[in-house]
């Protein structure tokens, strides 16, 4: 066999004569257009593919291409792509909410009614396969120095007993001094508690009934009707609701106290749905009690889901006060009172208690909230987790449980400062918290400081990660093309095929049912790296296949006849030819990711029993390490080969 130099196989590539011309021509263009046809001829070939895996672009129809920000698997093996008005204002402004069904098995893609604007809601799935949706946009942001009129939030008052009030979108705030501020939303107030007291004379006879009125309240966002600086007021004071006659004019009154031109940020929603992936259409379900936009949702052991965060309806970061979905009843309750920053990891640990890693994708001041720890929800106690490394780095990073879930570690990777901050960070790091006295400890560092970086769990107890930026959203050219593994087991990062298409801010990852990786979304601030021109939201979606299923060809091992739903004793079995090479088998839960937090997926580990031709594989019972929904069972053989998924239900 003839052994070629690099240089050699690079010019028969394009032919002598052709690079001769081209570097005649302009040498520079000539080299890079070599490099660039070498590069593509290494990473087409079996080999590299076998080590590295590969990458290759979906063909998406013009129609169906859309700023993909929140991405969902669903047990119909199908893809929920959710862009809502997509960080466009002009898409908000005319009331188009996109939301696109996509199928990996059959490459089709489909358009789904989306009824309200769901850009930076938040979503879970629940047990029954449908997928929670909460929250979104209300308002877009106005930034500093471009709000004409003072604004802000309006308390509203109600001291009836008797009957709620709604105030349409467009009621008038009059203040003393007769500046008036128009709603922005509609907004009914509840009616006021009342409670009858008793007490008794000192000579034991009972004094005469005294009723106590609370007064009920609701908020809103107002704006001055008129640019100026005489609607510029930092003052507590009682405005009019300008048309109230009556009893209601005396009940019902605005109360405000701060109302100016200072930057006004998004303004959340409270409306809930459910996604039903089978009728393929969203069901409104009851909203929530708090206008959300960045919550975090997650399901709990017993299959309710809680909300936590978000900017609520007048731009502020909601201060504590979470709820907790009931999928039966469709409706919210109170859930315990905890502050958190915008779109924070939430995790379900085994015994029930959520780990907050501190990882988050911003809103908020930098000093409140951002500890780690341990929340027991029943006790509302939390307990702070130290050993972090850059821990004023956490925004934008990524968390994800290590697999299988049964090992507890959870890990945290990349990140950076709080807001437009230049610093990035390279490190991970891990806790145990099987350990009495869990802390995080140091893993291998990234290749660079990273921020909004995807990692994915694969069914061989890897995990995938790829993408970011050294900067925030991208400036200065600073996408990372480049892809790795980690190995949980030797605690090391190994190099796979670099992807063509950057990611960083509402970019998204996730396994799908045929164990290839799909990544999705890209907002860069800047499309040069001067920073002299604005980005543009990237569509292009791309698939990595892993190099695991190169090296398998045909010979993945693959699961026959067997059950949706394991039987009375947790117990699956399915049929298959390759029972007696098969190693491992996982249930790993279907991502929902947005803004490089996905606190659904996890990879739980089963006792495999194998005979001639079936396997049999039994399921940890706890709630805590198992929550309720559908799952993908993969099994993995001798040789790192993995099965495409099956589709199983677990209650």
């Amino acid at each position: 066999m003839v052994h070629r130099s690099a240089k050699s196989r690079r010019k028969t590539l394009l032919g002598g004569g052709a690079v001769v011309v081209l570097v005649a021509l302009n040498a520079p263009a000539a080299v890079s257009f070599v490099e660039e046809k070498y590069h593509a001829h290494k990473i087409a070939q079996p080999g590299y593919k076998k080590r590295f895996g590969s990458w290759a672009p979906l063909d998406v129809p013009a129609p169906y291409r859309v700023n993909v920000i929140h991405a969902a698997l669903l047990h119909t093996g199908k893809v929920l792509l959710i862009a809502g008005s997509g960080n466009d204002q002009k898409k908000f402004d005319s009331g188009t909410f996109d939301t696109v069904l996509w199928d990996p098995a059959k490459n089709t893609f489909k358009k789904i009614p989306t009824p309200e604007d769901f850009f930076c809601s938040g979503h879970t799935q629940l047990a029954d396969g449908r997928l929670l949706v909460a929250g979104g946009t209300a308002r877009y942001e106005i930034l500093e120095g471009e709000v004409k009129r003072a604004g802000g939030g309006m308390r509203v008052k109600n001291e009836s007993p008797d009957k709620a009030v709604t105030l349409r979108k467009g009621t008038v705030f009059r203040s003393p001094s007769g500046v008036e501020y128009v709603s922005k939303f509609d907004v009914t107030v509840p009616k006021a508690t009342r409670e009858f007291e008793v007490s008794y004379f000192t000579s034991g006879q009972m004094k005469p009934w005294t009723t106590k009125v609370t007064a009920a309240e609701a908020r809103v966002f107002v704006e001055a009707r008129k640019e100026g600086p005489q609607a510029l007021t930092t003052q507590a004071a009682q405005y009019e609701v300008v048309g109230l006659k009556g009893a209601d004019a005396d009940n019902v009154y605005g109360l405000a106290q701060r109302l100016t031109t200072e930057k006004q940020d998004f303004q959340g929603i409270r409306s809930a749905y459910e996604f039903d992936p089978r009728a393929e259409r969203y069901i409104p379900v009851a909203p929530m009690k708090d206008a959300r936009w960045y919550p975090t949702l997650v399901t709990l052991d017993d299959g309710k889901v809680l909300a936590v965060s978000g900017l609520n309806d007048v731009g502020d970061v909601v201060p504590g006060d979470n709820e907790i979905y009931d999928p039966t009843t469709k409706k919210w309750a109170k859930g315990p009172f905890r502050y958190f920053p915008t779109y924070p990891a939430l995790f379900l640990t085994k015994g029930g208690k959520l780990l907050y890693t501190g990882s988050n994708a911003g809103y908020g001041p930098a000093e409140k909230g951002r500890e780690p720890g341990l929340w027991d929800l029943r006790t509302n106690a939390f307990t702070k987790l130290g050993g972090l490394t850059d821990p004023d780095q956490l925004e934008t990073s990524a968390s994800l449980m290590l697999p299988p879930a049964q090992d507890q570690k959870v890990m945290v990777l990349g990140g950076g400062g709080v807001g437009e901050s230049a610093k990035s960070t390279a490190r991970t790091s891990i806790i145990d918290l099987s350990r009495r006295t869990p802390a995080f400890r140091d893993g291998p560092a990234l290749p660079q400081g990273t921020r909004y970086l995807s990692s994915v769990l694969m069914p061989d107890d890897t995990v995938f990660t790829t993408g970011g930026s050294r900067q925030y959203r991208g400036a200065g050219g600073s996408d990372i093309l480049r892809s790795q593994f980690y190995d949980p087991r030797a605690n090391a990062f190994t190099a796979a095929a670099d992807p063509v298409v950057g990611r960083n801010y509402h970019s998204e990852a996730l396994l799908l049912p045929d164990g290839r990786v799909a990544t999705f979304g890209s907002d860069p601030l800047y499309a040069d790296k001067a920073n002299t021109k604005l980005g543009t939201f990237e569509q292009r979606i791309e698939i990595f296949t892993p190099p695991a299923l190169f090296r398998a060809g045909a010979a993945r091992p693959a699961l026959g006849e067997g059950p949706q739903e394991p039987d009375k004793n947790g117990r699956l079995t399915f049929r298959t030819k390759d029972a007696p090479r098969i190693t491992t088998a996982r249930l790993m839960r279907p991502s929902a990711v947005t803004h490089t937090t996905d606190v659904e997926q996890r990879s739980v580990a089963l006792g495999l029993t194998r005979t001639k031709d079936a396997v049999t594989m039994e399921l940890p019972d706890d709630r805590t390490l198992l929550p309720p929904g559908w799952y993908m069972l993969f099994v993995t053989d001798e040789n790192g080969a993995y099965s495409e998924a099956k589709w199983v239900r677990v209650g």
